[in-house]
């Protein structure tokens, strides 16, 4: 017998995003895709990961895979080179690349303390533009994907490509039909994430996360990358002043702002989730 939850994600991945599909007719090639990840400490999650873009519905032709590690201590960046021969057999085309940064959190310190948020943040925007500038290629479409994303449709591709907007992120949680766990996607100067938007099909947000973000791989080529520093400090969008560091937003939020100013719009899916692996 199902559990409640998997009776859950049954309906959500069955039921939601139907409309929002790329068209599986043999005559039509589906657009190339590059899977985007930036590692850290992550040598346990990397076995689950590789399968699961395994299983995506993709075809291997259309699919890259980029990985980028940097300050890892667990020995991650040996164990993604022994996973190089099971990326190659999924993918035409595997970048890894390594960069350290120098940063690390103190001892005893959880990554989402509130007073390290700046410095790591910072790092990560680095970490994801140099992967961004190492890996893409001719690549029409960009999914940013964080490894200890769990689980997620595997027909998750079709389903995002096929809504037709540039930017377009789905709802990241621990357990279905729980709360939202990428609190990094919001509109109304953060008032609102995606789970104040459920029972709508998709959403206007101003500010994305980056657990799984699909990104139109020419917006990326056009400028939209992910600030380093405070961005958008002048745009109504963003939030009067954060806690940490003022005005302005850096990393996944800085892109939501950059994005607005460049002219384009993200997207939200409320009730199409993808599942994180408990913190």
């Amino acid at each position: 017998m199902l559990s409640a939850a998997a009776k859950y994600s049954r309906k959500m991945f069955n039921l939601r995003g139907l409309i929002g599909r790329v068209p599986r007719d043999r005559g039509t090639q589906l657009p190339s895709v590059l899977v985007l990840t930036p590692v850290k400490n992550a040598k346990k999650h990397l076995p689950a990961y590789v399968e699961r873009l395994t299983n995506l519905d993709w075809p291997r032709g259309r699919l890259s895979i980029g990985l980028l590690e940097g300050d890892s201590t667990d020995g991650t960046w040996d164990a993604l080179r022994r996973q190089t021969g099971a990326l190659k057999r999924r993918a035409r085309k595997v970048t890894l690349a390594r960069r350290d940064f120098g940063f690390q959190l103190p001892d005893g310190v959880p990554r989402w303390a509130p007073e390290q948020q700046y410095a790591r943040r910072t790092v990560l925007a680095k970490a994801r533009n140099h992967l961004l500038f190492c890996a893409l290629r001719d690549e029409e479409w960009v999914l940013w994907l964080d490894v200890d994303v769990i689980e997620f449709p595997r027909d998750i591709l079709h389903r995002l490509i096929g809504y037709g907007r540039d930017i377009v992120h789905p709802h990241c949680v621990t357990e279905y039909g729980g709360k939202t766990f990428d609190l990094n996607a919001w509109a109304d100067h953060g008032k609102q994430t995606l789970h104040d938007m459920r029972g709508r099909e998709i959403v206007p947000l101003d500010s994305v996360g980056g657990t799984m973000l699909l990104v139109k791989a020419d917006r990326h080529r056009d400028g939209l990358i992910f600030p380093p520093f405070r961005y958008g400090v002048e745009n109504s969008h963003a939030r009067p002043s954060h806690a940490d560091w003022g005005r302005g937003e850096i990393e996944t939020e800085g892109l939501g702002i950059m994005a607005l100013d460049m002219g384009l719009q993200c997207w939200g899916l409320p009730d199409l989730e993808i599942l994180h692996a408990p913190e």
